[in-house]
């Protein structure tokens, strides 16, 4: 009986044994299984939360926008130098890690209370490793913001009309028929005929003068068109900009290529041409807050003044009107006649008939001139000229041309288009990629005038970044994150 109680004894301690063995290794297996899984969770939990603060972190750079830019041009772009006059990515690299670093971060009431959190996080680095400005690409970036702000906008029926006028314009030759070239050919033919000749008072042999009417009006050419059509009546900016300090003028930052692509449809094209309407001034429609005043005129000229880029457009205008007068005049027969008889008339008292035909021309010419010159006025003044004239809108007599510059300014044709819409002919023909450059200028020397601008550049303006947010977690682990961020993404 004893020894039976023994042994059973020994077999429940054994059995005990077993058991504890068992369930301690059991236990390890479990609490490491449960630790596999809270570090797991922990790791999964840095993951999501450097996620969500790279998510806000990269959106409070794009939230650092330039407002001048924004509210003068409807473009939203981070100008890198903040306003301090020093233009470097690693300004906004700054910016992306500290709003990391705040967004991982102890509330105060943690750190008063030096809680601690299951993911102990902080940012380690920031970095930006990919870039898109507003110059990138000949300005692609800067037109494709452009076109997301226009693409809200209804087209206006004025810029289909100025494609139909510039057709109507190109296919009658007006912007290739140099009157001015065909009038000085037509003058050497004149010079080359030799006058009579007679004795004057001083005994000397001399060439009798021709007198031709024509003189009196070529005479004035040396003044300018701008002076001629002005003539004190309007009032001229005289704005200056030294285009040194702007954006065509100098060596630009470039980004990676990271966002730099817009290829342009036919409708992009006319959206632009709207913009520049929408945002851009002109001689008649002048911006208070602006450097140049006539700005579309610069984007077709990119001279450095307001008088340089006005003067261009006048001498445009003066080269379209005397084709367009030019084509008509030819088919008066009345006006053909009144220069006829004027050349008739001075020809049979010189006795030099080979002249009649090369001064009658050269008074048609003069008068296709002075015609000109009062369209201009006209245009300047804010009145219509049409693209082709008649009787109607014709406005110089044969007189009246003799002494054209008093017979300027007194109202308009009639009908026909307006200065704004020579104007818009002209800015159609202007190459797209120098209203780009231009309109890059323009920008530059507007928000330079704003508080806090001084130093503003265009090439310094971010559409799109490649950011990189590196964590680091006080238990040693490590991990990196890197998304796209921009205004159109």
């Amino acid at each position: 009986m004893y020894l039976s109680q023994s042994k059973k004894i020994h077999i429940s301690s054994q059995v005990k044994g077993y058991s504890t063995v068992f369930l301690s290794l059991s236990i390890t297996i479990i609490l490491s299984l449960i630790l596999a899984l809270y570090q797991g969770a922990r790791i999964g939990a840095v993951k999501m939360k450097t996620e969500c603060v790279a998510d806000v972190s990269m959106n409070s750079i794009l939230a650092e926008y330039n407002r001048e830019l924004f509210d003068r041009f409807s473009l939203l772009m981070v100008e890198t130098s903040y306003g301090s006059g020093n233009h470097s990515i690693t300004n906004t690299e700054e910016h992306l890690k500290n709003y990391a670093q705040k967004n991982f971060s102890r509330s105060l009431e943690g750190k008063v209370r030096n809680a601690q959190t299951m993911t102990s996080i902080y940012c380690k680095d920031a970095r930006i490793s990919g870039t898109s400005y507003a110059t990138d690409n000949a300005g692609a970036v800067l037109n494709r913001q452009i076109l997301a702000y226009m693409k809200a906008e209804p087209i206006e029926h004025a810029l289909f009309e100025a494609q139909e006028n510039k057709r109507q314009l190109e296919e009658a030759g007006f912007d290739t028929t140099d009157v001015e070239e065909m009038a000085r050919a037509n003058q050497e033919e004149i010079d080359s005929i030799e006058l009579p000749t007679i004795i004057n008072e001083d005994g000397e042999e001399e060439e009798v003068s021709l007198a031709n009417p024509a003189d009196e009006v070529n005479s004035q050419k040396g003044v300018g068109v701008l002076n001629l059509a002005v003539g004190g009546r309007y009032e001229i900016s005289e704005a200056y900009a030294n285009l040194n300090e702007y954006s065509s003028h100098r060596s630009k930052n470039k980004g990676t290529g990271l966002n730099d692509r817009c290829e342009l449809s036919v409708m992009d094209k006319i959206l632009l041409e709207q913009y520049y309407f929408e945002k851009c001034g002109r001689y008649g429609n002048e911006l208070d807050e602006s450097l140049l005043k006539y700005q579309l005129e610069y984007l077709c000229y990119g001279e450095n003044s307001d008088w340089k880029n006005l003067e261009k457009m006048a001498e445009t205008l003066l080269f379209w009107r005397e084709a367009s007068n030019l084509a008509y005049i030819l088919t008066s027969s009345s006006k053909v006649s009144a220069a006829e008889t004027a050349a008739t008339a001075l020809t049979a008292v010189l006795m030099v008939s080979e002249l009649e035909e090369p001064v009658k021309y050269s008074i048609l010419f003069a008068w296709s001139f002075a015609e000109s010159i009062s369209d201009i006025s006209i245009l300047l003044g804010g009145g219509r000229v049409p693209l082709f004239k008649s009787d109607d809108t014709w406005q110089l007599g044969f007189w009246e041309m003799l002494g054209f510059r008093n017979n300027l300014g007194k109202g308009d044709c009639g009908s026909g288009l307006y200065y704004k819409d020579y104007l818009r002919i002209r800015l159609l023909m202007t190459g797209h990629e120098e209203k780009t450059k231009r309109l890059m200028d323009i920008i530059e020397m507007d928000i330079r005038l704003t508080p806090g601008n001084d130093s503003f550049m265009i090439d310094h303006c971010l559409d799109t970044f490649c950011g990189e947010i590196t964590v680091e977690t006080s238990y040693g682990y490590e991990t990196k994150i890197e998304r796209i961020y921009g205004y159109e993404e």
